[in-house]
């Protein structure tokens, strides 16, 4: 049992409160889901309640965090920076119970992981691993700890769709404590019985933490219910309450009159009105008193909204993407791909991969798929969905490496890895003002700030580095200039991954009105079904198109 009791957190740069007051208790079985929009502190409070070391160095807390000798597992959003440079195998051997564990058990873990035995026990190195494979690893070293709580920053991450299945099932049938992010929406709805929302009022300022025992579903219909019973409650009081301003200012009005023409050979008159003024006093007084009892308008934070800019689309004959290899092959090195900025994107996109026509295998190259043909024509949107390591990311790098070199379409690119596009020392504003290749004028850059604060950045966070960003926060800020660029063709990677999911809505509306063209690589459920006309699967014979992902 896990047991928070009025914790407090705050930024030591700024002491902005991320959390005020909160106390809650995860009992065995309990699986809460842990919301609320980008950079809110959810993972920092995850974190904290694992080990209060791993957040000492920027918050600091007051309160209680009681673990009644529990065993926590915590899986981290990301692997250390150094833990890429290791193998598997001395990645997981530093958790002391996988090398106690049992062979078969692991096996059976890893079978239902989709993990080859024999990655587990090779020189692969984690950098070397696609994200969803990570995640799976990190999921095999944490499970052989064997924990009573399990906190999970977005195990959901990057994950096949195979896998995510898994998860559920794991996340529903754990006899333990789950407190978990997610922003696939599918799975907190078939999984969460208990929700912590952590929001973020008044520009940031002030931190607002709600506990609820409901199912994800329930919580969002339940809350969109009470915030719309407590809006109409509060415009039909405000408007009942002026009706009766306007009433008591007509009596206060005519009695001042009365007053003023009243004679002075009329003093029982003057003392009647007297009398009356002190009556219309003390009606005021009770009115004042009412309004400070009135129902308030609800104070939420609302998810993101914007829009792309108005472009010209891609016309219904249009060929975007007429695409044919024989085999598609990925460079075996540290890490798979690894793209250098360049002028909007058009950058070195090969990054150690190669796909072929004819030849054979091109030497020091592994190969990944088969017989590769894709063809997009006209404002078309598909998806690419296939097994963790099965070549998507690589697949996508060689699309957009294609399409950028073009001149009759004008194409964004969003990787997976958003460091392949972003400048950790930029802050947002700079940034977006160099992708846009803007002049960076006063009102150039205002304008840039109101989109940015559509996106619910403070003003602080917009002269932040980005390096000190949320991964959702560095996701709205590639997605906001590819809005403002006027982009007809968007090739994306797991676009959706860092959305939360009350925002998750939003996005996908804004992708299915999209006029242009997109390709994706995603696992995200929702926005397959709702947003991708065409489903294409990798796997290691080429690429098929699917009718039922």
């Amino acid at each position: 049992m896990l047991q928070v009791k009025d914790l407090s957190i705050y930024h030591r740069k700024d002491l902005r409160p991320l959390v005020e007051g909160l106390s809650f208790v995860l009992h065995e079985g309990d699986k809460m889901a842990l919301i609320g929009e980008e950079g809110n502190g959810k993972s920092t409070l995850l974190k904290l309640l694992y080990d209060a070391s791993l957040v000492e160095d920027y918050v600091e807390y007051t309160g209680e965090i009681g673990k009644n000798h529990c065993v926590c597992g915590y899986l981290a959003q990301e692997p250390a920076q150094g833990d890429r440079l290791k193998t598997i195998y001395e990645y997981l051997s530093e958790e002391e119970a996988f090398l106690e564990a049992d062979y078969e058990e692991l096996a059976v873990w890893a079978g239902e992981l989709g993990i080859p035995m024999e990655l587990l026990y090779g020189d692969a190195r984690m950098g070397m691993l696609s994200g969803g494979e990570r995640v799976k690893v990190q999921l095999m070293r944490l499970l052989s700890r064997r924990p009573d709580v399990f906190l999970l920053d977005e195990p959901s991450n990057d994950i096949d769709i195979a896998t995510l299945e898994w998860l559920e099932n794991f996340i529903r049938n754990c006899p333990f404590g789950v407190l978990y992010i997610s922003h696939d929406e599918t799975l907190l709805e078939r999984t969460a019985n208990k929700i912590l929302h952590m929001e973020q009022l008044q520009r940031k300022s002030r931190p607002k933490c709600t506990v609820v025992q409901a199912g994800y579903r329930e919580y969002v219909d339940m809350r969109s219910a009470s915030l719309e019973r407590q809006e109409r409650l509060a415009t039909e009081e405000k408007a009942a309450y002026r009706k009766q301003q306007e009433k008591f200012r007509k009596i206060h009005d005519k009695v001042e009159r009365d007053q003023a023409n009243i004679s002075r050979q009329n003093p029982s008159g003057g003392r009647l009105l007297k009398k009356k003024m002190h009556t219309v006093k003390a009606m005021e007084r009770r009115f004042e008193k009412q309004a400070g009892q009135m129902t308030r308008m609800p104070e939420t934070e609302e998810a993101i909204f914007f829009r792309f800019a108005e472009g010209e689309g891609i016309p219904a004959g249009k060929w975007v993407l007429d695409l044919y290899l024989k085999s598609l092959y990925v460079g075996k090195r540290e890490e798979e791909g690894a793209v250098r900025k360049g002028n909007q994107g058009k950058a070195d996109l090969k990054a150690g991969i190669a796909g072929t026509g004819s030849e054979d295998n091109p030497e020091g190259l592994r190969q990944l798929a088969g017989e590769i043909r894709l063809q997009v024509r006209g404002p078309e949107k598909i998806c690419i969905i296939g097994k963790n390591g099965a070549g998507k990311t690589t697949l996508l790098r060689l699309i957009a490496e294609e399409l950028l070199e073009r001149q009759d379409i004008q194409v964004a690119y969003m990787p997976q890895n958003y460091e392949e596009l972003l400048d950790w020392n930029l802050s947002p504003v700079d940034f977006l003002v160099d992708y846009l290749k803007w002049e960076g004028s006063r009102g150039e850059t205002t304008r840039i700030r109101t989109y940015l604060g559509s996106m619910k950045y403070t003003a602080d966070e917009m002269d932040h580095p980005i390096r000190e960003l949320s991964g959702g926060q560095k996701a709205k800020l590639l997605l906001l200039g590819m809005s403002m660029d006027h982009r007809n063709v968007l090739v994306l990677d797991e676009p959706t991954r860092n959305f939360s999911p009350l925002s998750g809505p939003v996005v996908r509306r804004l992708f299915t009105d999209f006029p242009g063209a997109i390709i994706s690589v995603s696992h995200d459920r929702k926005y397959i079904a709702e947003v991708c006309d065409s489903v294409y699967e990798l796997d290691g014979e080429g690429l098929h198109r699917i009718t039922d992902p």
